[in-house]
């Protein structure tokens, strides 16, 4: 079977704060629906823009079929930080997955996508500001 670390978090992520414990039912689910074996999640540190742990699943990946993570929006905020995961995941012909959104990327197309959502969550609180 396909093993698959699973990342959450500890600390609120984008203006969401979703506990722990519902983070990993939503990723064990997201598994068991696509035939992949759910290692117990790794939790970031609570500290603000600390990525620790996930540079400590980036380099578990040989050893993996890839990384669950809860939601995009739980990538480090600075694009240079997410493109840096993004070719370690190419480079290791691995996958990575996001639960919420129901997405799996593994090559430059698929993260162009994430990198679109990623855009478009970014932009949406300046829209509704202008609407009002």
């Amino acid at each position: 079977m396909n093993k698959v670390r699973g990342y959450i978090f500890s600390r609120p992520f984008m203006g969401e704060r979703v506990p722990q414990h519902v983070q990993n039912l939503v990723i064990r689910d997201y598994c068991e629906k696509n035939n992949l074996q759910y290692l117990l999640s790794k939790t970031e540190y609570a500290m603000p823009d600390c990525h620790l742990i996930l540079k400590q699943i980036i380099e578990e990946l040989p050893e993996l079929f890839g990384i669950i993570v809860y939601s995009i929006f739980q990538l480090p905020e600075n694009a240079n930080l997410r493109k840096a995961i993004y070719q370690q995941v190419i480079e290791d012909k691995k996958n990575i997955y996001f639960a919420v959104e129901g997405i799996k990327a593994n090559n430059i197309l698929d993260f162009e996508q994430v990198e679109t959502l990623w855009d478009i969550r970014q932009t949406l609180p300046q829209c509704i500001n202008i609407l009002f």
